[in-house]
């Protein structure tokens, strides 16, 4: 049966649903049901069959459970790292180097850097663990919070192991099968896709490029010569965020801070990942290449293996230290995996969308009505990154326009442009969703940047977005534009980051020190 415009309502409704509401789950519950009705002719059956057709079958297939596992494991491990103090034990020894204000800044950014598990985490720890050290150097509150924000999600989504990585290669193997390419190498397209990340690569680099000239503009100059002149860290009548629950990532006072209860579990986890994914796929056998073992691995075994030794690996280390009681390091990997919740119910509610959507005939009709307007496959991953930058600030949920886009984006790009045109089109999704997470007022990750660098929230937001949008720009121009044309995308980032530092050396204004300021006030 041809549903015709019907076959793109549910997605439609997910998105407008969750922009109206900000509630992505129900949103999307909402948007499979409306689809089932459609495919079983009533709300009743439709209802039932959003349970236990659409949502079982996705979250029941051995990939797509195999990918639930694996963030629920890594999550429970991450905070049993964190518990252990390896994360904070680094973070303070380059808090310790911080003697100048840059030093100051370009130590919050590297502590970011550092704890790139885990937006969450990078927050909470590096907020709270920089948070002395630029206060004693007159960083504004805002400041900070933009610091560790923009060293949070960007860093997270792009790091090779990360609470993030299930979630994004649940994403990219459903928008693949959505093209009937099941059996992708969805890990190796992940790391083809990093190079593409223009938007996540371009705010990490801006936050380093303006550490180090020691300028700013917009509201952030404002309150950093406020911070620098009169010594106010916040403005007057600002309310800044307090982290109600950051005793949950926090080591017990007592906990003794040691860098290897950080560094080993994560080395463990990232060489268990490229042995495994060597040895899956068949890289001792004669005539196969590294690349080729890659791409023939099936990742979603190798990482529930790299995930399940790095787990024993730092269960070990912190019962051998005696750092907790076994009881509480189960109760922490229990919480670990705990905390990823919500974001497992958005993945098997996109699962079950992209599923509803593909018996609908969504993608067919999307590709039609493509054609017949004549969008061009040059401006697509353009368009794409665009929407996504939209959804994801309107929506304050990178995961959610993720989940919803991806499905739709990919089959539009390998109808109009073929393979070529599929890698740039996916990181355009995925690091436009980040554009939202990072100074959506609504996106969780935002809220705990104000929170962990205890600044006012709106104060944070209105002095980061125009950081972000300087990011945005500067990555849809120099990124996607040349993308659909064809150009390698180390060029891009290369002239991006050559753009950014022009535009910071002759908008910016000096913040180095109160004379500066003056100046520059002239």
């Amino acid at each position: 049966m041809d549903y015709g415009i019907l076959s793109i309502l549910p997605p439609i409704l997910a998105i407008v649903l969750a922009i109206a509401t900000r509630q992505v789950i129900i949103s999307l519950f909402i948007a499979v049901w409306l689809g089932a009705t459609f495919l079983h002719a009533n709300p009743i059956d439709g209802f039932f069959r959003s349970v236990d057709t659409y949502m079982l079958e996705s979250a029941a297939d051995p990939w797509y459970a195999a990918i639930l596992i694996f963030t629920m494991i890594i999550a429970g491990t991450l905070g049993l790292v964190t518990k252990a103090g390896g994360a904070h034990a680094i973070a303070e020894a380059l808090s310790k180097k911080a003697k100048t204000i840059r030093g100051g800044m370009l130590s919050a950014w590297l502590m970011g850097m550092i704890v790139f598990f885990d937006d969450y985490a990078s927050c909470i720890i590096a907020g709270n663990t920089a948070r002395p050290v630029t206060d004693k150097l007159k960083i504004s509150r805002e400041k900070l919070s933009y610091v560790i924000d923009s060293t949070a999600a960007p860093i997270a989504t792009i790091a090779l192991i990360s609470t993030w990585i299930g979630f994004e290669l649940g994403v990219i193997g459903e928008g693949y099968a959505a093209i009937g390419m099941e059996e992708v190498p969805v890990y190796l397209i992940f790391l083809q896709s990093i190079p593409y990340r223009f938007y996540s690569i371009f705010a990490i680099a801006l936050v380093l490029i303006l550490s180090i000239t020691m300028k700013d503009y917009g509201p952030m100059y404002k309150a950093e010569v406020r911070a620098r002149k009169e010594g106010k860290l916040l403005r007057d009548g600002a309310v800044p965020l307090s982290a109600t629950d950051t005793e949950l990532l926090q080591p017990a006072k007592e906990t003794p801070l040691r860098w290897f209860n950080f560094a080993v579990p994560v080395l463990v986890v990232l060489v268990a990942t490229f042995v495994g994914l060597y040895l899956e796929g068949g890289g001792t056998e004669p005539g196969v290449s590294m690349t080729e073992a890659f791409g023939d691995a099936d990742s979603s075994v190798v990482l529930l293996w790299a995930s399940s030794l790095g787990a024993l690996v730092t269960l070990v280390m912190v019962l051998a230290q005696r750092l907790v009681p076994l009881q509480e390091a189960i109760d922490t990997l229990i919480n670990g995996a705990k905390s990823v919740f919500p974001a497992l119910i958005i993945l098997v509610l996109a699962w079950a969308l992209s599923y509803v959507s593909g018996e609908l005939g969504a993608a067919d009709y999307l590709v039609g009505v493509v054609e017949a307007v004549g969008i061009s496959a040059a401006m697509l991953p353009l368009l794409i990154f665009l929407l996504s930058c939209f959804m994801a600030f309107a929506m304050g949920t990178s995961w959610g326009t993720m989940g919803i886009v991806t499905p739709l984006a990919i089959p539009v790009a390998f109808a109009i442009g073929g393979e070529p045109f599929l890698v740039p089109t996916l990181a355009a999704v995925l690091t436009g969703a980040i554009f939202g997470d990072h100074c959506s007022p609504l996106s969780d990750t935002t809220i705990l940047s104000s929170t962990g660098a205890g600044a006012d929230h709106i104060d944070h937001v209105r002095t980061q977005i125009p950081y972000a949008v300087t990011g945005a720009v500067v990555a849809a121009i120099f990124g996607f534009i040349p993308a659909g044309l064809g150009v390698p995308p180390l060029i891009s980032i290369i002239v991006g980051i050559v753009v950014l530092i022009v535009f910071v050396r002759f908008v910016g204004k000096s913040t180095a020190t109160v004379e500066d300021m003056d100046a520059a006030g002239k």
